[in-house]
């Protein structure tokens, strides 16, 4: 598999994810899409994500996920999983924790072709974890889709999605998805967008005190901790890597493990060009009904592809190379010399000032003299102080 540091952003995306269907029996408080029970009669048919599997492998792409709602909801997803195999994609799925996620199911998605499953988990415990999935039951199901994936031979990837709902059970969540087994850890800072709107946002600090605890954590573990929609975790992890290391040298020029870094120059230095996954830059989302999104938090359509091929909107969609342009960047994601591998979560700068080139709304970092009466160093006060 290419790594990020052998792809072209503008040409190829690193990731690809399908939004197979919004149908879903779960009532997760934070849904993007605010999903329901029944299926949308204009879901992408099944020749059509053929089609879309095979534009998207002609990218170059190696990696696609089809996601929900539920994915299980469509009878047809073990064809699409096969169709990207057999294409030479690494498919990957999330289905929903509900009865229909059975042993039986899971053994046909391994069969049919999946490199790899992923779960929500977003508590400790059967209170935290059903209050915030909506439905009773819902942790208790997390438990055995674990087990039945392991049971399949499936490697096993835990969604989390972290907010005031669950930010001080940390330690307890860290320690069940390590005793899950897992190979991949995806940490998602919510944006308030969807159902999520509703709920109370984190403040800076507390995202720069959870980054201590996931760089911590991440050190300890043999599996990879990916953080999503919080791309200023990569300056927080660069800048406590250099302080290990000879004065002197440049941070974008740190070499570091790969664990540590899946989304920004794995295997080694991010060199002289460093570069980030950000929405529309190296990632792209499809909606069920064939939208070309920069990202399912940022939901701007840069076109349809029942109208025009994948590679086409990708490459020349106006909102899709303006998102890439990191010198037209506002604020203090503009001014940033971390910006070239972060570049601050778009979609919620999109969703608390409708601009999605502002700044990071919640980013404790100020950039080395954007701001009288900051240290010279350019960090924030709580920074500083940790």
């Amino acid at each position: 598999m290419k790594s990020i540091k052998e792809m072209d952003f503008s040409l190829t995306p690193f990731v690809v994810i399908w939004e197979v269907t919004q149908a879903c029996d779960l009532a997760c408080r934070h849904c993007r899409a605010e999903a329901v029970n029944r299926r949308d009669p204009r879901e992408l048919t099944r020749e059509e994500g053929f089609d879309l599997i095979d534009k998207v492998r002609s990218m170059g792409t190696e990696i696609m996920v089809l996601s929900g709602g539920d994915p299980i909801k469509r009878e047809d997803i073990f064809d699409l999983i096969g169709h990207g195999s057999r294409q030479g994609l690494r498919m990957a799925t999330i289905p929903a924790a509900t009865p229909s996620l059975t042993q039986e199911i899971v053994g046909k998605l391994k069969e049919a072709g999946l490199a790899q499953m992923a779960l929500s988990l977003d508590g400790p415990d059967r209170e935290i974890h059903d209050t915030f999935r909506g439905i009773p039951g819902a942790f208790d199901l997390t438990m055995k889709g674990a087990q039945y994936a392991h049971s399949a031979g499936l490697p096993l990837q835990i969604n989390t999605t972290f907010g005031m709902h669950n930010i001080d059970r940390f330690e307890e969540i860290a320690r069940l998805v390590r005793e899950l087994g897992v190979v991949f850890w995806e940490v998602f800072f919510l944006v308030p967008m969807g159902r999520g709107k509703l709920l109370e946002q984190m403040e800076a600090y507390q995202y720069e005190r959870l980054f201590d605890k996931l760089y911590r954590f991440s050190k300890e573990v043999d599996f990879i901790v990916k953080i999503t929609e919080a791309q200023h975790y990569r300056r927080y992890v660069i800048k406590q890597e250099m302080k290990k290391r000879p004065t002197g040298g440049s941070p974008l020029g740190t070499s570091l493990p790969e664990r540590l870094t899946r989304d920004f120059g794995p295997g080694g230095s991010i060199g002289l060009a460093p570069k980030g996954v950000n929405s529309g830059n190296g990632f792209v989302f499809i909606s069920h009904t064939g939208e070309v999104y920069p990202s399912g938090f940022l939901p701007l359509s840069g076109g349809n592809v029942r109208n025009e091929s994948i590679v086409d909107i990708y490459r020349n969609s106006p909102i899709f190379m303006e998102i890439r342009d990191y010198d037209r960047l506002k604020g203090k994601c503009g001014a940033c010399e971390y910006k070239n591998i972060c570049g601050g979560s778009r979609a919620r700068a999109y969703a608390v000032t409708g601009d999605y080139m502002e700044s990071e709304p919640f980013c404790a970092f100020v950039p080395r003299g954007y701001e009288a009466g900051k240290s010279a160093g350019g960090e924030s006060a709580y920074e500083a102080e940790i």
